[in-house]
């Protein structure tokens, strides 16, 4: 019964996250079949990245910069970003900005949850320890997912050679913060005091981003002329 217990904590923080960038779609909701799809995808995910992840730290003799920017950051986000590129991307659903945010949240959250489960599943971990993995790693995920995603939409609907440049942002940002993260995480024992601010200005800018996002939707005008006409 603690086993369940103690697993369900680790699903439901990802789960919740995606209900709410799901709901904060304002005016043309995907798909659900297609977002639990990409979730899907980042449960998979999980098994390249460790291989890889495991090949380089057999083959590099790098310190926590290598370790938390390369190693960490690098794989995972750059894992996501070439799965989101080359199978969402040019999807006919995604067709607004707000869609590349919730589909990098989507393969963020599968991602993290998987990751959760197998936490729980191989420590032991208490009821206490997966509170704070919601808090930080799932959400944090979550967020680097947004950065992702936002990116992506404004690479999406930008024309010329400046999309490239969006395009190279979309994956140098998240990685960006990633590993500044886990670099946290990894090299002080007073992590807790550097961790707080970080998640707090993550969160800020993403909610900033999200509301962006979805005053750029081509569909906002349709939605208040449905308004006014009702």
């Amino acid at each position: 019964m603690l086993v369940l217990s103690v697993i369900s904590s680790a699903v439901a923080p990802g789960l919740a996250l995606l209900t709410f960038f799901y709901l904060k779609d304002k005016y043309d909701q995907e798909p659900l079949h297609i977002v639990i799809k990409v979730f899907l995808l980042g449960l998979l995910i999980v098994f390249p990245v460790m291989i890889i992840q495991r090949g380089l730290m057999l083959g590099l003799n790098g310190g926590p910069y290598v370790e938390s920017f390369l190693i960490s950051a690098g794989v995972e986000e750059c894992l996501k970003w070439f799965v989101l590129y080359h199978m969402i991307y040019n999807h006919t659903e995604f067709d607004e900005p707000y869609d590349g945010i919730l589909y990098a949240v989507a393969i963020s959250l599968g991602f993290a949850t998987i990751e959760n489960v197998m936490y729980a599943w191989y420590s032991n971990a208490s009821i206490g320890s997966m509170f704070l993995r919601a808090l930080l790693p799932v959400s944090g995920h979550a967020m680097f997912g947004v950065i992702m995603g936002y990116h992506l939409g404004r690479a999406k609907f930008s024309k010329g050679a400046k999309t490239k440049g969006i395009l190279l942002i979309s994956i140098l940002l998240p990685w960006l913060w990633h590993g500044i993260y886990d670099f946290i995480l990894s090299t002080t024992a007073y992590w807790i005091w550097f961790i707080v601010p970080l998640m707090a200005i993550l969160w800020y800018g993403t909610m900033g981003k999200v509301d962006r996002a979805n005053s750029r939707s081509p569909f906002r005008f349709l939605k208040r002329e449905e308004e006014v006409n009702l």
